[in-house]
């Protein structure tokens, strides 16, 4: 068992830095390549315990793949390479690997069951499972509609025309994938506002889509070709270095390679909205706006955050509650009751940690509303096994004063390993 992580108030932090790869980026491109004829080579690609589990998963079902640092190449077969299993294979903490692998599996006509640890096994999968079976897979869940996930040879898939009730991109991912083997057209109109890694990532390795602010339109029989591709620096895991630059008195830091996609910018535009000072400079485009983030220490006022904003924040929320504890005025959020099925109950779990460090927190079904600014200080804490958390305790910890006891922080390494000697790093270049 590791021990809990003691943390004191900081210095100013000063530096730059490069994030890892970017988690959704990663999954998407090992599993196209997967599905290309040719090799995919990636570099950049996310080093955490969350894409491991897709390599892992994949290999477990017949990919070959080379992987040096953060270079993975995959020896794509147009899909026949995958062959079914009857061991269980391992999705470990990843929903991400478990829903999309669920659809692959589905379209290749490959059987497998697909398990992951007790946090993933909570997780909702019956509104993945339904649609695909409406395509024509053969999907079995346990009795609440959660993993194990059971997927059987079946029928070949076909195209569907489907609305999706929810703005998620694993779902809007999973339906793309399951179409690019399906008979005929698959169209998705509804809420189609979630990220859009994979409608950019698809022309990339040649599938037919055609996309406008109503409807995706993907060409079944695809066929896919492998590519080369550059992942760039995921911006969920930069958030934490934003929120840290502005909070902690004093702090300029740079942020360099980091994807600047409009739908994975949404906490930056909340932080400026509540006065940060934070510029951001896009020195590419294709497929990814890519750029640089620069942060200075700031003042914050509250602000309110619809539900049309969620969708572009929705892994930063736990962070967003500690921010909004240092600001002047109320911060409220509403449509995020998607929280509830993350790795933790994130509402559940943002409002002990700031409850814990002296804060008051209202919570709703979807979402919480905190007046500040409050004063932070040192408590134990939880992280809940789940990294977002751990991480947002530990810029928590930044600002507060006393020391901070985190239980849990080794949970950092799902997406972001190298998170706490960055920190160090930022620490010792304060003048």
């Amino acid at each position: 068992m590791n021990s809990p992580l003691r943390m004191a108030r900081s210095s100013p932090l000063r530096g730059t830095v490069r994030v890892p790869g970017d988690k959704s980026i990663s999954h998407r491109a090992l599993l196209l390549g997967g599905l290309a004829r040719g090799w995919t080579r990636i570099s950049g690609i996310a080093r955490g315990a969350d894409v491991r589990a897709t390599i892992r998963a994949m290999g477990a079902f017949g990919v070959q793949m080379q992987q040096h640092d953060d270079v993975v190449i995959v020896h794509g077969t147009g899909g026949q390479g995958w062959r079914s299993t009857n061991a269980p294979v391992d999705c470990a903490n990843s929903g991400t690997t478990m829903r999309l692998l669920m659809s692959v599996l589905s379209s290749l006509g490959v059987t497998g069951t697909l398990t992951g640890d007790e946090s993933l096994g909570r997780r909702p999968m019956r509104r993945f499972a339904e649609p695909l079976r409406q395509m024509g897979a053969t999907i079995a869940l346990s009795g609440d509609g959660v993993a194990p996930v059971y997927v059987q040879d079946g029928a070949r898939l076909h195209g569907i025309d489907y609305s999706l009730p929810i703005a998620s991109a694993q779902l809007k991912t999973a339906l793309l994938l399951a179409a690019l083997n399906a008979g005929g057209s698959t169209t998705l109109r509804g809420r189609l506002d979630s990220r859009d890694h994979t409608e950019r990532m698809l022309p990339r390795f040649g599938a037919a889509i055609r996309r406008d602010a109503d409807r995706i339109v993907v060409e079944g029989d695809a066929q896919l070709r492998g590519v080369f591709l550059e992942v760039p620096g995921d911006p969920s895991s930069a958030a934490f270095w934003i929120a840290a630059g502005v909070l902690v008195p004093g702090s300029e830091i740079e942020i360099r390679g980091i994807c600047l996609n409009p739908t994975r910018t949404g906490f930056v535009r909340v932080l400026q909205r509540m006065g940060a000072h934070i510029e951001t400079y896009v020195v590419r485009n294709e497929p990814e706006p890519v750029g640089t983030i620069r942060v200075q220490s700031s003042t914050l006022r509250g602000v309110n955050v619809e539900a049309g904003e969620v969708p572009d924040l929705i892994d930063e929320l736990p962070l967003l509650a500690v921010v909004a504890t240092q600001a002047d005025g109320v911060t409220s959020v509403r449509g995020a009751q998607e929280l509830r099925v993350k790795e933790s109950d994130r509402i559940a779990a943002l409002a002990s940690l700031v409850e814990s460090m002296g804060a008051s927190v209202q919570t709703a079904p979807d979402g919480f509303t905190i007046t500040g600014p409050q004063p932070l200080r040192g408590a134990p804490v939880s992280a809940f096994g789940d990294h977002r958390v751990a991480m947002s305790a530990a810029v928590a910890a930044l600002c507060a004063h006393g020391e901070t006891v985190i239980e849990g922080a080794e949970t950092v390494a799902i997406s972001y390993p190298e998170f706490f000697g960055t920190l160090q790093m930022l620490k010792g270049n304060a003048p």
